[in-house]
């Protein structure tokens, strides 16, 4: 790319501040320019002339494509392309990379935190003290936790992450993903695998690892009603892979025992979201991905990953 301009445009971003990527520019002698673009209409009318871009949560389609023709290359930050039509990116001759690998731990760390509360009744027990209701008695039943079953939906680097963590407890660990069975992928023999419907009858606790471009709606109505009305589920991946509306009656109706989301279908949601009115449903603000170091690795990935295209070399993520 040494005949373009070392320039690149950062089509939105809500952090605090951009010195990583700022840092690995100014190293590689590229100029950075940020907009806060929201709309097909200001991703065209900001980026000409751009040949790649860092992109957030703006939408890359067809149209945008259309109108871009020297763009060549999109970076997203974090692990999610949905915002991005990779399919229209490859007719159009883009690169479209992700940062799969900033927050691994993180995001595992978060569903094993969200399991535990759920298991050990938490935040009921929290609520219950501060009612002036000093009784464990409140929390039965819970069985040992060694004797529970943990299903894992989606293999991939946090889904094993969070198998490597839960594997301590003693419990056993079963898990479907439909790589399994394309490629013949190899996992830790702690980790059984099972067919999906198999794993949502099994289990005690499902932790859910996939990626919502092959994953919509994955959870819905009928998978829940499967579940064992002492079962409980937990997704740190995307909102949008679980059906809201099942997921509450499944809670209300006590189809399962319950629930834990960093992630929600639409972010911010409403406050009178349905599902904030049931007891047994947690939910943070899909803050998983965090902490200070993964911050910095994801945004100094990702400024990475557009100095080597602009510098014509290997791409690491390349979607």
């Amino acid at each position: 790319m040494s005949d373009e301009k070392r320039e690149i445009a950062i089509t939105d971003c809500d952090h605090a501040n951009m010195l990583p990527e700022q840092k690995v520019f100014n190293a590689n002698h590229i100029q950075m320019k940020l907009f806060q673009c929201r709309t097909e209409e200001a991703l065209i009318e900001n980026l000409k002339g751009y040949v790649a871009v860092g992109n957030q949560y703006a939408p890359m389609t067809e149209k945008v494509f259309q109108n871009l023709p020297q763009l060549k290359c999109i970076v997203r930050y974090g692990v999610g392309v949905n915002n991005i039509d990779v399919h229209a990116a490859k007719q159009y001759g883009i690169a479209v990379c992700n940062v799969p690998d900033y927050g691994v731990q993180e995001v595992a760390t978060q569903a094993v935190t969200m399991l535990l509360a759920l298991y050990r009744k938490l935040i009921l027990m929290n609520d219950s003290i501060r009612k002036s209701q000093w009784k464990y008695e409140l929390s039965v039943p819970i069985h040992r936790m060694r004797n529970q079953v943990v299903g894992i939906i989606g293999i991939g680097r946090i889904g094993k992450c969070f198998a490597e963590l839960m594997k301590g407890f003693g419990c056993r660990l079963i898990a479907s993903d439909p790589l399994y069975y394309k490629t013949g992928r190899t996992y830790p023999d702690y980790i059984e695998m099972v067919p999906l419907e198999e794993l949502l009858t099994c289990a005690d606790f499902i932790s859910i690892h996939t990626p919502l471009e092959t994953s919509r709606n994955l959870i819905g109505n009928e998978e829940m009603k499967k579940m064992k009305p002492t079962a409980c589920l937990i997704n740190v991946s995307r909102g949008g892979i679980i059906d809201e509306n099942a997921l509450y009656r499944a809670l209300t109706e006590g189809w399962i025992a319950g629930a834990a989301c960093d992630v929600l279908e639409t972010e911010p949601p409403s406050s009178d979201h349905p599902l904030f009115g049931c007891k047994n449903f947690i939910c943070t603000p899909h803050m998983a991905w965090y902490s200070e170091e993964a911050s910095v690795d994801l945004k100094t990935k990702l400024a990475e990953e557009l100095v080597r295209f602009m510098d014509g070399k290997p791409l690491r993520n390349l979607l």
